[in-house]
């Protein structure tokens, strides 16, 4: 069985851009692409309700891009385990107050046992500062942490 990536918005949003001139941001699609087109067949992959809602908001059509391209992707439930977890993490400050959705998408991961979380958020989900205390929240709620990772870091040595 494969290993179970949740995709979160940002990954999607990177994928279908337009091209950036930005030379990080420019970077950053191109590992997307890398990503999306070699290494996504190698995982179970999901997106949430919430990750729906995310790319559908916007320019109609950049929105229907996004949409078109998770098509085929599996939507996993918002379930009350983590609507609990996700105010965990704003109780402990894992997450601030003021990013409730980010809080959700790391909860809905561990709460529906996903092995990997795949994102391109730096600030409140995959932060080597903030890690350790959600993967202590989630633990303490008995789950086990995803792994909190970008396209850049998943699958990067899988060169089969």
């Amino acid at each position: 069985m494969s290993a179970s990536v949740y995709i979160e918005s940002s990954v999607i949003s990177y994928l279908t851009a337009r091209p950036s001139r930005d030379v990080v941001t420019a970077a950053r699609q191109a590992i997307t692409l890398d990503w999306w087109q070699n290494q996504r067949h190698k995982y179970e992959v999901y997106i949430s309700a919430l990750v729906e809602q995310e790319i559908s908001s916007g320019d109609p059509i950049a929105a229907e891009q996004r949409i078109q391209a998770v098509s085929s992707i599996s939507s996993v439930a918002i379930s009350p385990e983590a609507q609990a977890i996700a105010a965990s993490f704003i109780a402990s400050k894992a997450v601030p107050s003021n990013c409730v959705e980010d809080a959700m998408h790391i909860a809905i991961a561990a709460a529906q046992g996903t092995e990997y979380l795949l994102t391109w958020n730096f600030k409140h989900i995959n932060n080597a500062e903030t890690k350790s205390l959600i993967a202590k929240v989630i633990e303490a709620s008995g789950y086990i942490c995803p792994i909190l990772c970008s396209p850049e870091e998943l699958g990067v040595f899988n060169n089969d």
